[in-house]
């Protein structure tokens, strides 16, 4: 069945299903350290149609999924799905929306928008309203747990690849990072980009410092010198620190709220926001029309095979972080993943939704959780 003037199609079913899968090697920042990630697929069914959505979170939210949103949402028109992201608002009052609860609408939102683009037969960045061809990127991996030639390795592989901006971890060993970041700039070149992202390691003096350095160096991207929570911290660093280097932070917010307080703190030179945590594509866009009325920038954070669709329709766009981990993952879920080109990933405007198709037996010895709604 396809949408059409008048056409009522019910959303049939909620279905998700968690996934916690082993890193390729120890990964760690300048505040966290992991051995593996847990991929949360939501699929929703109407007019014999599946769209898919999915986010990065604990299994846990897969019971939110089967429970309060399933019931929030079966039922409702798949043509609308704003619709049902604001019956979700609704529907998890008393959950508590930042965090767990609000990873879980996102996955359900990008399979609504994902099923209503299958319905229309078009592809998801012209349903969410496309203005651009493509989505630049920029390669993120470099993890702290990485020796000198694992990092030279992976932020070269990238460069080679042509994309023109990479990004590494710092914080954990301050005394081991300007050795790290040598190595680094000597693999890439001098005409790649280079990012840093301390995942707030610093106090707000440590930050100062190493941003006279950074700078220095030539390093153009700071993400989370000091806590994302710490408005005023990083408020101090855009304001004091190096001519040339931004200040970015974002990735942590859930709903509008975050996004605004940051905002109106200055604290950021580019806003970063998550399409699998801040309510899903219906969230993210009205992340990205705060942007606009500020005329600052927004860079979306993670997830590249949705995030690509999402920044083709984000006016302020200035790039997306094409995570090691995600990409890595994505392409063992998927078939019909964008790969990059010309440091871009460009959406396939000839399949429909996000041209994602999911073989759950690519991931069976990987399930830890699964809900379904109607069962």
């Amino acid at each position: 069945m396809t949408l059409s003037s008048g056409t009522s199609i019910p959303i049939d079913s909620l279905q998700s299903v968690a996934y916690t899968i082993p890193t390729d090697a120890p990964e760690s920042d300048g505040t966290l350290a992991w051995e593996s990630t847990t991929l949360v697929i939501v699929t929703a069914a109407a007019g014999g149609r599946t769209g898919i959505g999915y986010t990065y979170a604990g299994p846990a939210a897969v019971t939110i999924v089967g429970g309060k949103l399933a019931d929030a949402v079966i039922g409702r028109e798949a043509s609308t799905p704003a619709a049902s992201w604001s019956a979700m608002q609704h529907a998890v009052r008393n959950l508590g929306k930042p965090g767990l609860v609000a990873e879980a609408i996102s996955a359900v939102d990008i399979a609504l928008w994902d099923l209503r683009a299958r319905l229309l037969d078009e592809p998801l960045s012209r349903t969410v309203g496309a203005i651009h061809d493509a989505t630049p990127i920029y390669g993120s991996g470099g993890f702290t747990s990485y020796d000198n030639t694992q990092l030279a390795d992976q932020l070269s592989g990238w460069a080679a690849a042509g994309v023109p901006r990479v990004k590494m971890k710092v914080g954990r060993d301050p005394d081991a990072d300007i050795g790290r970041l040598a190595a680094a700039r000597s693999a890439i070149g001098d005409q790649v980009e280079l990012f840093v992202d301390a995942n707030g390691a610093y106090t707000r003096k440590q930050a100062l410092w190493w941003a006279q350095y950074f700078g220095d160096q030539g390093v153009r991207w700071l993400e989370e010198p000091v806590s994302s929570d710490d408005l005023a911290g990083l408020r101090h660093l855009r304001e004091h620190g190096p001519g040339g280097l931004d200040i970015a932070a974002g990735e942590y917010g859930y709903h509008l709220p975050y996004f605004q307080a940051m905002l109106d703190a200055e604290a950021v030179d580019c806003l970063q926001a998550d399409v699998t945590r801040c309510l899903g594509i219906s969230g993210v866009l009205r992340v990205a029309a705060l942007c606009d009325a500020r005329g600052l920038d927004l860079s979306l954070h993670c997830a590249p095979q949705v995030s690509a669709h999402v920044g083709t329709a984000i006016w302020h766009l200035r790039h997306l972080e094409y995570f090691h981990d995600h990409v890595r993952i994505e392409n063992m879920a998927f078939d019909g993943v964008l790969r990059p080109h010309a440091g871009a990933l460009r959406p396939d405007r000839d399949r429909p939704g996000h041209g994602l198709e999911f073989d759950p037996r690519a991931l069976d010895r990987y399930r830890v959780a699964a809900s379904s709604h109607p069962s």
